[in-house]
């Protein structure tokens, strides 16, 4: 369907130029003519087309940099909730190495150098500020949970204050625990761990334990018992609210309230694809959808979409063979040439340069409307991608419905990876 020319003209007129993405010439630029749409706003979400686009991952290194100073106080991310704390370690107090602790975060995704670069930048902006004024970075993901796995199992190993029994049982809970340090969603073939991890919270509220604070054990409880919940439900089912993917985005959201709910004066800078932050994902309500709900016109959805160009991902396996017998073994660059008939094509069309548009105007042009409201298709890449087919991977939005803005790449290049050690996740939109 042809795009109507107001549209193009709409589009063109609204377009704010990007600045050089590599850090030459000035940041931010005329972008600063986007704040305004963010007023009242407490949850920015920074989307993402692809898990390897560098020029994405730069992008909202610079927006992130932007919105901090401009009162935003936390960097929520797509990542574990369980081994993010050693990235706010390092970015508060200088714990560690900022390549150590983002590459403890389990995802290869984001063991980059633009990743570090960013927590790095982090680093510098809090290194002479008082801990109240210091920015914080968040994991939201119960998913790479083998921090809570070992603080767990330490705290129940060491429970001298229990008599013989509650200490076997406590060497029970700890031995039963041990696989959730590295499980995908819907890889378990029961609820048995799901069940192990309630089991646990039960045990540990039942100990009279007055001079010892269960706050932080508690925690890491309830990641376990996120992360096995995931990992038990079917990656597939007719109620599209049942499946693993539908309670790990739930979870997401919630990590996200609870950061927002323990400190009233929080606004978060959140990083996802744009798949978990829109409200709908392929008939599954995926993060976006809770935090509409819950934050209104205090959530606003920033997408990021690419016109063309090469970027990392893992390759699915060619049928028959299962899935995830060939994710893994095959980390490698897609090549995805120029759009040519969907959402990023006329984008392109109306400026071809890369650039940032609002789409939450006060007033629209009729025409403008009914285009938003209209189905769109978009590329949507997530770490894997088919081996055939890729160049038409697409997915289909209502941008009146998903997204606030859009954010266009003209080129999309591979994130530079760091030197890899330990597992890592490799199911992941």
């Amino acid at each position: 369907m042809k795009t109507p020319a107001a549209v193009q003209e709409w589009l063109k007129s609204e377009a704010i130029p990007l600045p050089p993405l590599d850090g030459a010439g000035a940041w931010p630029g005329e972008v600063v003519r986007w704040l305004p749409a963010l007023n009242g706003v407490r949850v920015v979400g920074l989307g993402e087309a692809t898990h390897g686009t560098r020029e994405f991952f730069q992008l909202k290194h610079h927006l992130l940099a932007m919105l901090v100073r401009e009162g935003f106080t936390t960097f929520a991310m797509e990542a574990s909730t369980s081994a993010a704390p050693a990235v706010d370690a390092y970015i508060r107090d200088g714990v560690g190495t900022a390549a150590e602790v983002v590459s403890g975060l389990g995802f290869w995704t984001w063991r980059t150098e633009e990743i570090v670069a960013m927590v790095e930048w982090m680093r510098a902006y809090n290194r002479d500020r008082p801990d109240a004024e210091k920015l914080r970075f968040a994991g939201i993901d119960p998913q790479r949970c083998a921090p809570s796995v070992r603080y767990v199992t330490d705290f129940l190993l060491s429970a001298r204050w229990l008599d013989e029994a509650q200490r076997s049982e406590a060497a029970r809970y700890a031995s039963a625990i041990a696989p959730l340090a590295d499980v995908q969603p819907g890889t378990l073939p029961d609820r048995e761990l799901f069940t192990v991890t309630e089991e646990l919270t039960r045990f540990l509220s039942s100990q009279a334990l007055d001079q010892v604070d269960l706050t932080v054990v508690h925690k890491h409880v309830r990641i376990l018992r996120e992360n096995a919940d995931v990992a038990s439900r079917p990656p597939q089912a007719e109620d599209a609210t049942r499946t693993a993917f539908a309670a790990r985005d739930r979870y997401m959201a919630d990590a996200v309230t609870e950061l927002l709910d323990a400190d009233l004066a929080a606004k978060v800078v959140l990083w996802a694809h744009n798949g978990h932050l829109t409200p709908n994902a392929n008939g599954m309500p995926a993060m976006g959808s809770h935090l509409r709900e819950r934050l209104g016109q205090a959530y606003y959805v920033l997408g990021l979409v690419f016109g063309g160009g090469t970027f990392r991902a893992k390759r699915s396996a060619p049928w028959p063979l299962p899935h995830r017998w060939f994710v893994g073994r095959n980390l490698g660059v897609v090549s995805i040439p120029p759009a040519t008939m969907n959402l990023e094509h006329i984008l392109a069309k109306a400026n071809p340069h890369d650039h940032l548009v609002n789409l939450r105007a006060a007033k629209l042009p009729a025409e403008v409307r009914d285009w938003l409201q209209a189905s769109q298709w978009m590329r949507s890449y997530g770490a894997v991608v088919p081996r055939v087919g890729s160049t038409f991977y697409f997915t289909a939005t209502v941008l009146a419905d998903d997204f606030d803005g859009l954010a266009y790449i003209a080129h999309s290049t591979p994130s530079r990876a760091i030197a890899e050690s330990g597992p890592t996740v490799d199911e992941q939109r």
